[in-house]
């Protein structure tokens, strides 16, 4: 018992010497938003890891450190470790370059120093968590239309498939409405941003793809992010997608759904003919192909069926979004990936198993996907 508490002892502390080099990586990344002037003045802080249960971090302007939550760091995905790091370098910009003075902590200075670093000034204390804040329970249960939603998700889970296609058809009828009523009333709305698939120094064509797939018909923005990879211990790139909490659930939903899909039906498909992991991507790739030419005929059939445009259930452009991932991302390049040879019959096997996936199971609330010491990301 005492060499098994051994080496989970140094499993951590390995864990946490690979996260400290994780925060210092993101620390580098972060500043690189700012104008060189403030660029220039910010010095890299001491990173440290404790054990607190009443906040989330804290900078310290005596020690010049950045101490992050223990829990956080490593029962946490990711991404809610980075929304609380930004926090933190709000309060180190506010007064290393700012100068704030007599001011409380939250005051004008550091709510500026926030705006710079594209941060949240809320992640701290006692709040709440970034994917603790979208996926909650208790959000969805004073949310009418993710309940109308839910229901719908869970009819089609029916074994009669004009059922199931009917009621994924419905549901995605009534997330078009949702945006469309948004853009209408030109209200104002929040928008919040998480990682969705996990952070890694090449991504497979399938997720690119995918990535096509959710932006195109779930109303969300996305941009492939620098993050840090623990496994590797170096910052490769991330899917973080963009949204009202509506729209991200859902994404980061059927983003989920799809994934798992690929998966099922790849070990059925590869039972026995045993394709190496180039095989995977062409059917994977198939799949989001047929479920997307799926999604487009639907569309038409609803437009020439009732005579309504069919843009309503593809890609509905909201200003305030694209005007908050300018702002968000003010420096963005383009990249584009070559792609080696296929195999035409697994694509083509893998377009027809898309054409009969049927988004179903209800939207539950998002598994902790982050837990370190169990290869979450």
């Amino acid at each position: 018992m005492r060499l098994q508490n051994n080496r989970k002892k140094l499993v951590q502390e390995k864990l946490e010497l690979r996260i400290l080099h994780g925060l210092v990586c993101e620390w580098e990344a972060a500043i690189w938003v700012l104008v060189p002037a403030h660029r220039n003045l910010m010095r890299k802080p001491l990173f440290c890891l404790r054990d607190m249960k009443s906040r989330l971090g804290y900078w310290s302007r005596k020690k010049r450190e950045i101490c992050l939550s223990r829990d956080l760091v490593v029962n946490h995905p990711w991404d809610s470790v980075c929304d609380v790091l930004g926090h933190e370098m709000a309060h180190q910009l506010a007064e290393e370059v700012l100068g704030v003075c007599d001011e409380p902590p939250h005051g004008p200075t550091f709510q500026k120093a926030c705006a710079l670093l594209r941060a949240n000034p809320k992640a701290s204390g006692t709040y709440r968590t970034l994917h603790e804040r979208i996926f909650g329970e208790s959000q969805d249960a004073r949310d009418k239309i993710m309940l109308r939603i839910k229901k719908l998700m869970a009819l089609a889970e029916s074994c009669n498939p004009h059922e199931a296609e009917a009621a994924m058809l419905k549901a995605r009828e009534l997330i078009a409405k949702y945006n469309i009523d948004l853009l209408e009333r030109n209200e104002h709305r929040d928008f919040v941003s998480i990682f969705v698939g996990k952070p890694a120094l090449r991504h497979r064509r399938e997720e690119y793809h995918l990535a096509h797939l959710i932006q195109d018909f779930y109303f969300v923005e996305g941009i492939w992010a620098s993050a840090y990879v623990v496994e590797k211990g170096k910052m490769g790139r991330v899917l973080e997608i963009s949204g009202t909490v509506q729209n991200i659930k859902i994404a980061a939903y059927i983003y989920d759904f799809v994934t798992r899909f690929i998966d099922s039906r790849w070990a059925e498909y590869n039972r026995k003919k045993r394709l190496n992991h180039h095989r995977k991507t062409d059917f994977a790739a198939g799949i989001i192909e047929g479920f997307q030419s799926k999604l487009e005929s639907q569309a038409s059939e609803k437009e020439n069926k009732e005579g309504n445009d069919a843009s309503e259930l593809v890609r509905i452009e909201d200003p305030l979004l694209r005007k908050y991932i300018k702002y968000k991302y003010p420096r963005t390049t383009r990249f584009s990936r070559r792609i080696s040879s296929q195999d035409a019959n697994v694509l083509n096997d893998g377009i027809e198993a898309g054409k009969k996936l049927v988004i179903s199971q209800g939207i539950t609330e998002k598994k902790k996907s982050g837990k370190l010491l169990e290869g979450g990301q």
